[in-house]
């Protein structure tokens, strides 16, 4: 910790084993946790709350106050948890009044130039490919990918292990399980690659590929499909996880699969 070519604000709370490398800057109500590597030319400003074990590269800029005019410069935090990683110039912005913390979970990979604005909640185990940004009041929970060069609208939910495409714009919800793609961006399957990696079984992928092809192949309109699914598909808890998401989303969910027009 003892680096001569890095500044530290007295003031911030270190713990003994972390590693700074040169050039760092970490400001003062900053704390950072056993075992976490500072690399080269990161920026750590007030207000970041940093776990055990984690790896940022050089670069990176940790807890700059939020890109919102409405920031007041209300007393708030960035809080990131264990193990996660944050690869090269991903910023990461703090919150405002409306929740007073920007939250990164455990086991996650931030890929180069992430950049994660001010009050989103990042699950565990999510992972953000290059380029790709969200806006501000992003919800993206546990298990989510998201390509390179994806961009999330404000006050979207991406639910859990959902995968977004590359190249993406994302201005709708996307629900728990799925894929998405194209543009606009829509239903493109279940993501059962990933369900399979994490010890989902045939049956419940083909379970929830069921539910989905009421949603989003068929032809439905949503409250239609929510009242099949109800009545017609056994309760589980992948079951209501979707039928919740459904109902809490606040911006509506993405659209279904369509045919593409063919050229002639």
């Amino acid at each position: 910790m003892n680096q001569p070519l890095a500044y530290v604000n007295p003031q911030a709370k270190i713990a003994p084993n972390v590693v700074i490398e040169p050039f760092v800057t970490i400001d003062k109500n900053v704390i950072i946790e056993e075992g976490t590597w500072i690399g080269p030319n990161v920026t750590i400003m007030e207000g970041a709350r940093i776990g055990k074990n984690c790896k940022i590269f050089p670069g990176a800029v940790i807890s700059a106050i939020p890109q919102d005019l409405k920031f007041g410069g209300e007393d708030t935090i960035v809080r990131i948890g264990n193990n996660t990683t944050i690869r090269e110039y991903v910023t990461i912005n703090r919150g405002t009044k409306a929740s007073y913390e920007t939250v990164i979970g455990d086991n996650c990979l931030l890929m180069g130039y992430v950049h994660i604005a001010h009050d989103c909640v990042v699950g565990n185990n999510v992972i953000m490919g290059g380029y790709s940004a969200l806006a501000g009041h992003i919800y993206l929970d546990d298990w989510a990918i998201l390509g390179g060069v994806v961009a999330v609208h404000q006050f979207v939910h991406i639910g859990a292990h959902a995968f977004i495409g590359g190249g993406s714009g994302v201005s709708k919800d996307v629900p728990p399980y799925t894929k998405a793609a194209r543009e606009p961006l829509s239903y493109v399957g279940v993501n059962s690659i990933g369900l399979r990696r994490r010890g989902f079984s045939s049956e419940m992928i083909n379970y929830i590929q069921d539910i989905y092809r009421i949603i989003f192949v068929r032809g439905y309109n949503v409250s239609k499909a929510v009242r099949m699914i109800e009545t017609e598909m056994p309760a589980t808890p992948e079951r209501d996880e979707i039928l919740s998401f459904i109902a809490n989303s606040s911006r509506g969910i993405m659209k279904g699969l369509t045919k593409r027009k063919s050229s002639d």
